[in-house]
C-alpha cells in the first residue's frame, strides 16, 4: 500500500515514518510534486486535518492522510488551538509562539494544557479520523533541545521532562501525534 502524509514538515514526517509499518509505503508532499501551502483554513483541528486530506486527493489523486495539532490551554479557553503554528503571527515561530504563550500564563497558576492531533484518511474515497490526545502542563521556561513546535515547554502528565527532553521514541509512545498514528495504523492493518 502507498499513502501520501500530506504534510510539508519534515519533524512530523521524521515521527511518523517511524510508526507506520513497513508494508504501507510513506510518501511526502515532495515526492509528488506539491509544493504550495495546502489549505488549512477551517475553524477547528478536525476540519483543518479533513480540508488537506481532501485537496491532496482531488489535485494529485493519491490516498493520503493529513494531520493537524493544536496545543490547547486551559487558562485561554483552549488558545492557542487550531492557530498553535501561527500563534504569535503569520511568520509561524515557533520561539515567538513559546515566548508569546508563556507571557499570556504569567499572572495564572493554571497551566493545565493539552496537545490534540487529529489524522484524516482519505482511502478508497471515504474519510475516517483518528484523534489522539495527550493531557499535561506548561512549564514556566523552555527546557531541552529535540522535539520542535512547543516541545521545549510541554510537559506530559507524569512524566518529569518536556517533550523536548524525551527521546523520539517516547514520545511517539506518550504523544498526540503517536496515539493518533497508532489509531490509523490499527485501522489500517485491518482493512
Amino acid at each position: 500500500m502507498q499513502l501520501v502524509f500530506a504534510t510539508n514538515n519534515l519533524n512530523k514526517l521524521k515521527e511518523v515514518q517511524r510508526l507506520i509499518p513497513n508494508h504501507i509505503k510513506l510518501l511526502s508532499l515532495k515526492d509528488i510534486g506539491c509544493f504550495e501551502d495546502v489549505p488549512e483554513t477551517q475553524p477547528d483541528i478536525e476540519g483543518n486535518a479533513i480540508q488537506k486530506a481532501e485537496y491532496v486527493k482531488l489535485h494529485y489523486g493519491y490516498n493520503c492522510f493529513a494531520d493537524d495539532t493544536g496545543l490547547e490551554v486551559e487558562a485561554l479557553n483552549g488558545e492557542p488551538g487550531v492557530f498553535s503554528a501561527r500563534y504569535a503571527g503569520p511568520q509561524r515561530d515557533a520561539n515567538d509562539n513559546m515566548d508569546l504563550l508563556l507571557e499570556n500564563l504569567k499572572s495564572t497558576t493554571n497551566r493545565n494544557a493539552q496537545f490534540k492531533t487529529v489524522i484524516a484518511l482519505h482511502l478508497n474515497n471515504k474519510i475516517d479520523t483518528f484523534t489522539g490526545i495527550c493531557e499535561g502542563e506548561i512549564t514556566t521556561n523552555k527546557h531541552g533541545k529535540a522535539g520542535f513546535g512547543y516541545d521545549p515547554i510541554f510537559k506530559a502528565k507524569g512524566y518529569d521532562k518536556t517533550f523536548a527532553q524525551m527521546d523520539l521514541e517516547l514520545k511517539n509512545k506518550i504523544g498526540h501525534r503517536g496515539k493518533a498514528v497508532q489509531l490509523l495504523v490499527k485501522y489500517l492493518n485491518n482493512i
